[in-house]
């Protein structure tokens, strides 16, 4: 194992705390920065927590699991964006349509 950390207990959880509560919504290093620690040492210590917790289940599913939970926000949003993109064809083509059918009227 490393040696001691100068961090007590208390602040390290309330750091890891304060990571997870970004649900992924910022990175390590962000977290960390407002922490006044680097990147690597709360990763380590988030890490950390997930062994005692026994969340990796010796197979690293915490690792697994967060990477599936980060990949599943960004496809949400293309599938949503996919959505909008269908959407917003079909009323330019509306608009297309009325405005032949408006112009035809107009020469008539």
């Amino acid at each position: 194992m490393g040696h001691r950390s100068s961090y007590p207990m208390e602040f390290r959880n309330d750091a890891v705390a304060l990571y997870r509560a970004a649900a992924g919504r910022r990175t390590y290093a962000a977290v960390a920065a407002d922490a006044g620690v680097t990147g690597e040492t709360l990763r380590s210590w988030v890490r950390q927590a997930d062994e005692q917790a026994g969340r990796t289940g010796g197979h690293g599913g915490a690792m697994v699991e967060s990477r599936d939970e980060e990949l599943a926000r960004p496809r949400a949003e293309l599938g949503r964006l996919g959505k909008a993109e269908k959407e917003w064809e079909l009323e330019r083509e509306t608009l297309r349509r009325a405005a032949q059918y408006f112009a035809k009227e107009m020469r008539a």
